[in-house]
């Protein structure tokens, strides 16, 4: 009778490890691809990314080495003057997920915090670059946190764009702080404004000439 009783005690825990397997599986399901990183290396001429064009195709092949080419990719930059863009607009619905499958926003709304700030998942540790790695912030050496945007903290267009991304002299650029530190602003997309548009001169204000890329739904 007792090795009945034991019998029927060990199917039951294996129903239970079995139901609770699935159910886990059902909530969390297989890890989600990259659909937004850090760009790894900028293209190495300061705030000039070749424009918007230029900017998109850097993103593209950064993607395309992390396997990852086969979606569309947005960079995260606005633009100012007649004509303008925001940031926004270009980066599609969402959600997003870093190299490691975790959820930064769930949509827009979520990562602008339109109706709840700071929704968004936007940390130095969850803001990877295209390799699944973490990118220096302050702290380090060097501190890369500046992350170009030329945009506002709710995603449109600020004046600050080194001439809509095609210079690399006198001039600056909205950036923000990837790691939510320093300046006594932590705005992941609008902390400050560079001190010019080279490359040494985004060195000098903490960064390397990268940004934010998104694939976007189209």
């Amino acid at each position: 009778m007792k090795k009945i009783q034991f019998v029927v005690v060990i199917v039951v825990l294996l129903i239970f490890a079995a139901q609770s397997s699935f159910a886990q599986r059902g909530r969390g399901g297989p890890p989600q691809p990259m659909s937004f990183f850090i760009t790894s290396v900028g293209p190495g001429n300061g705030a000039d990314l070749g424009g918007l064009e230029g900017a998109d195709r850097h993103c593209q092949e950064l993607a395309e080495g992390a396997g990852r080419g086969s979606v569309t990719w947005r960079a995260y930059l606005s633009t100012s003057g007649s004509g303008s863009v925001n940031a926004r607009d270009r980066i599609g619905d969402g959600p997003w997920h870093n190299a490691n499958g975790e959820m930064v926003a769930r949509n827009v709304a979520d990562l602008h915090g339109d109706i709840q700030r700071d929704r968004n998942n936007l940390t130095k540790r969850s803001a990877l670059n295209e390799k699944g790695e973490m990118v220096n912030g302050r702290g380090d050496s060097p501190n890369q946190h500046d992350i170009l945007t030329g945009s506002l903290s709710d995603g449109r267009a600020s004046e600050n764009t080194c001439n809509n991304w095609t210079n690399s002299g006198e001039g600056n650029a909205m950036i923000g702080h990837h790691d939510r530190t320093g300046g006594g602003n932590t705005s992941w997309n609008s902390a400050h404004q560079t001190r010019g548009c080279s490359q040494e001169a985004l060195v000098r204000t903490g960064g390397a000439g990268l940004f934010y890329c998104f694939a976007s739904n189209d």
